[in-house]
């Protein structure tokens, strides 16, 4: 395959996304949802902020409080046996066979705006921020659908009661309407077609399996965008590749001679994540073709193996333009890069089924 990776990369690294609170470092800006507005190419960064501890014992974890609308901060010494510090993202309670508690960031949306797709500059204060009680441990991997005037912006909810997905519309990326959970927990990396196919609208979503099952994608059918059913199994883990371990949507479909070309995220057994490519019938999204017996991208950069969690490509999102796919995707879960490859080489690479 061949990928021309942009000289820029990474585009967006924390350093260059100023906190919302003095009293906060960033350390993410990644998994950014794309879209093109006018003459300019948005990502819609996921900034991940964490509070400043003066004191190396304790570990502080923000926490949206509906109630009053504010940012609380809750302390941990990490000498608290009752408590498993070991991963740097969360906060596990012992007792609770290792389910975390906390997190030891918060995720919002923000928005960083380019003329060429290669420069961006990032907007000062957040777009999208926790707001109610579904979203008190923050907003996460945000994408964005088109249609019409009106762009679809959806996003992973994360509270003590589970991880779904909810969905905010806008028509000018100053305001935004809200239209609550969309997918109740635990789901995520959903993704909606950008038309409607057959009268339906199409969404590919992946629920989180605690009792049998996996983390597959899963596809579903709406009138109305708000409420899905007719819920389909649509694409499994295959042992001993390169998607084993974890699958889920990457970047919104889009429609090419040959059929819907998505563009999935696959994780290995030891969270190695790759970037992959399936596609779907024309008329009945639910059909699989075609599928990447290789990875599509995987890892190779400095940028993308070393960062908050290394051995990461992730993609929430790109432009086509001509046979041209502008890949913009996480890296490491800390910055933001983008590739440009043939659509008509991942097409090509594709193993029908």
């Amino acid at each position: 395959m061949n990928i021309q990776r942009y000289a820029e990369n990474p585009l967006i690294t924390p350093y260059d996304v100023k906190p919302h609170r003095k009293d906060f470092e960033v350390i993410g800006a990644f998994n950014a949802g794309i879209a093109t507005y006018k003459d300019e190419v948005l990502m819609l960064l996921r900034v991940a902020e964490r509070p400043i501890s003066e004191d190396p014992n304790i570990v502080k974890a923000p926490v949206y409080n509906p109630e009053t609308n504010a940012l609380e901060l809750i302390e941990f010494r990490k000498d608290d046996d009752l408590y498993d510090f070991t991963d740097p993202r969360v906060i596990r309670n012992k007792s609770k066979s290792g389910t975390f508690e906390y997190l030891t960031s918060l995720s919002y949306i923000r928005i960083a705006r380019s003329k060429d797709g290669h420069q961006f500059t990032v907007d000062e204060k957040p777009f999208i921020y926790p707001s109610n009680i579904q979203e008190t441990f923050g907003i996460e991997d945000p994408r964005v659908t088109q249609m019409g005037d009106t762009y679809y912006i959806y996003f992973s909810v994360v509270s003590p009661v589970g991880i779904g997905e909810s969905m905010v519309s806008t028509t000018d990326f100053v305001t935004t309407k809200h239209h609550g959970m969309i997918f109740g927990p635990d789901n995520k990396d959903v993704l909606i077609f950008p038309e409607k196919i057959n009268g339906k609208y199409y969404a590919l979503h992946r629920p989180t399996m605690k009792s049998i099952g996996n983390p597959n994608i899963w596809i579903a059918e709406s009138d109305n965008l708000l409420y899905w059913g007719n819920h389909k199994h649509l694409l499994g883990l295959r042992e001993g590749m390169w998607d084993s371990g974890r699958i889920g949507g990457g970047a919104v479909p889009f429609k090419t001679e040959k059929g819907w070309l998505e563009l999935y995220h696959g994780a290995t057994l030891d969270h190695r994540y790759c970037m992959g490519a399936v596609l779907l019938d024309l008329n009945d999204p639910s059909k699989v073709i075609a599928r990447s017996g290789k990875p599509v991208m995987e890892p190779e950069a400095d940028y993308e193996k070393n960062g908050f969690f290394g051995d990461v490509v992730f993609s929430c999102g790109a432009i086509i333009e001509g046979g041209i796919v502008k890949m913009y995707y996480g890296v490491a879960d800390t910055s933001m890069a983008c590739a440009e490859l043939s659509l008509k080489e991942i097409l090509d690479s594709l193993e029908y089924v």
